[in-house]
């Protein structure tokens, strides 16, 4: 595993954490602010291209390709993967 491989395996382990700090308030009372709703959104978003970049990268290497020519797509592109 390469360190862009490490780096972006990182953003995906930081994001979960706030993902799920948020998840976390929004089951308690008062719930999140409009804020912390939108930042919620941003991270669920942000997610799935992380999680779409690491699956390029793999599939480049994986066929004797440069991962490296792997590119964040946009978020419409990648909205609902699940892993």
């Amino acid at each position: 595993m390469g360190d862009q491989e490490r780096d972006i395996i990182g953003g995906i382990d930081g994001l979960v954490a706030e993902e799920r700090a948020l998840r976390d308030r929004n089951g308690r009372e008062p719930g999140l602010s409009a804020e912390e709703k939108a930042r919620l959104r941003t991270v669920e978003v942000r997610l799935d291209q992380c999680w779409d970049l690491l699956r390029q990268r793999r599939a480049l290497s994986e066929y004797g390709e440069d991962p490296a020519q792997a590119r964040v797509r946009p978020a419409d592109e990648v909205e609902g993967y699940r892993s």
